[in-house]
């Protein structure tokens, strides 16, 4: 495991805590696309699993889609939806299409998120393989952050890796915001 540093370009996109659609609409100045990959039940990965508290066995619906900005693929995004939440109101999830998970999740004034975990993949990580016609040289390892949210008590699984590093966006500072108190 290497501890090497985000870039600084990618630092700010990895580290925002809102919407990294909303985010995206944003600096792509409207140009912002979905594009779906692959949904359909599987095991998701052991560390997934762990994640979720998923038994070895048990199937989850997995959604796997490209983010646009102006028709360029800039960030691969992976949904791990385990049957429970698709057993309850949140049932709709499972036919999102091209529609962004984001602006579901942000809207839902239930939703909790967990500490974003951060991570460095390289070309040896069986992921790298979506990231690959995007992410240049085969040796270039590329940033991406993982996210437990929670709609009411159930849970669902957020990766988001940016293709290239540091990733093809537009320049877009946020700023922190300390509520008092704190």
């Amino acid at each position: 495991m290497s501890h090497a540093a985000p870039p600084a370009a990618v630092v700010d996109w990895l580290y925002d805590a809102d919407s990294l659609t909303k985010r995206l609409k944003q600096a792509c100045g409207g140009r912002f696309k979905v594009r779906l990959l692959d949904q359909r039940w599987q095991r998701p990965m052991r560390c997934e699993r762990r994640l979720l508290g998923l038994g070895e066995r048990e199937l989850a619906l997995v959604r796997q889609v490209y983010l646009l900005c102006d028709e360029q693929v800039v960030v691969f995004a992976r949904t791990v939806l385990p049957l429970n939440i698709l057993r309850s109101r949140y049932r709709y999830l499972a036919r999102l299409g091209g529609k962004p998970l984001g602006e579901v999740l942000f809207r839902d004034s239930s939703m909790r998120r967990s500490e974003v975990q951060l991570a460095r993949i390289g070309a040896d990580l069986s992921l790298y393989r979506w990231l690959a016609p995007y992410a240049g040289p085969r040796t270039a390892p590329v940033w991406g952050r993982r996210s437990l949210f929670r709609l009411g008590h159930q849970p669902l699984l957020v990766s988001e890796v940016f293709v290239a590093s540091p990733p093809p966006l537009p320049a877009y500072r946020f700023r922190v915001t300390r509520k008092s108190g704190r």
